[in-house]
């Protein structure tokens, strides 16, 4: 028996190892992303605010989390922060539009229409810092989206050639369950 709790203990030290080698990309990026993260009023002005897409409903309306998103951009463009809005989302099929969508409830938060761009092809956070830098080419922005998928799209967009600040759109309460999934894809 001693020696099947020598393997275990083995088999179990390799998984741990393994799971903080899992780990270590999330910590960096997080580490990275600290000094990058203000707030509406303390961020620096930009000539753009990159939204990402969040989701829609099947009426196509904005999930809440792609409201927050949408209101916090609105809040960056009353503050003067930022005189564009690019609205980065989905839009594989004709049922479903995502940037369209943001457009219109950005309209609704009394968002001027010559504000927005939007990108139809933004379906994965890379694909929305690739074309923003290499399509659309921002330089220098503010990205908009909740705080836990904020170091990843920091590091991609500065990798991909952005300079940039993050804004948490983190406006109201999420489910423990949904925050929970949110923690592990990024990791």
């Amino acid at each position: 028996m001693p020696a099947m709790w020598k393997i275990l203990r083995r088999i179990g030290r390799g998984l741990l190892f393994a799971g903080g080698l899992l780990l270590l990309p999330r910590l960096w990026t997080t580490l990275l992303a600290l000094a990058a993260i203000r707030s509406a009023e303390d961020a620096a002005p930009q000539p753009v605010a990159i939204v990402f897409g969040a989701g829609l409903y099947r009426d196509g309306s904005p999930t809440p989390v792609l409201r927050d998103r949408l209101a916090t951009a609105a809040e960056l463009y009353a503050l003067g922060k930022v005189e564009k809005l690019l609205f980065s989302g989905d839009n594989r099929t004709v049922y479903y539009n995502e940037p369209e969508a943001m457009r219109r409830y950005a309209l609704q938060l009394g968002v001027p229409a010559e504000t927005i761009v939007l990108d139809y092809a933004g379906l994965r956070t890379y694909d929305t810092c690739y074309r923003a830098r290499h399509i659309f080419q921002v330089e220098s922005a503010i990205l908009v989206t909740q705080r836990f998928h904020l170091p990843r799209a920091l590091y991609l967009c500065s990798r991909l050639g952005i300079r940039a600040e993050g804004v948490p759109a983190d406006r109201q309460y999420y489910r423990k369950s949904a925050r929970l999934f949110w923690q592990l894809r990024e990791t």
